[in-house]
């Protein structure tokens, strides 16, 4: 991969780390629903794609281990992490419903949020943090 690319997806990463900073800061509020978990998975695999110090760099951090290792390596997630994220997708996808006056994007959006909730329900295993710790040890 050339250099340009590789310095893009290092700073995607970065700006995706920071984006995830803000979602572990707003997990102490209950009332603000922003996710940490997609932009932490983002930040990986941009990371991941950039170099080898990075993505080896990134996997050994405390911030790995606490929010993205039971995903990726056991597809699961605790109900706050699946509820923060559901709650934020959910409000991007009806903003863009009501923004957009197009029957066919409007179908589109309805099929990506039927999508969402099917995946997040039956693909990824509920844990709650006792197992994901107990897990660990």
């Amino acid at each position: 991969m050339n250099p340009v690319k590789r310095l893009l997806f290092l700073l995607a990463g970065l700006v995706a780390l920071a984006l995830g900073g803000v979602g572990i800061i707003a997990n102490f509020f209950p009332f603000i629903p922003f996710p940490t978990t997609p932009f932490l998975l983002l930040a990986s695999y941009c990371f991941s794609r950039s170099s080898k110090r990075f993505d080896v760099w990134f996997t050994k951090t405390k911030v790995y281990e606490k929010y993205l290792a039971d995903f990726v390596q056991e597809r699961t997630m605790t109900f706050k992490q699946k509820r923060n994220i559901l709650a934020f997708a959910s409000l991007s996808l009806l903003v863009s419903f009501i923004l957009i006056d197009r029957l066919f994007v409007r179908a589109i959006l309805i099929v990506a949020a039927i999508s969402k909730y099917l995946y997040f329900v039956f693909l990824i295993e509920t844990i709650d943090n006792e197992e994901s710790y107990l897990a660990k040890k």
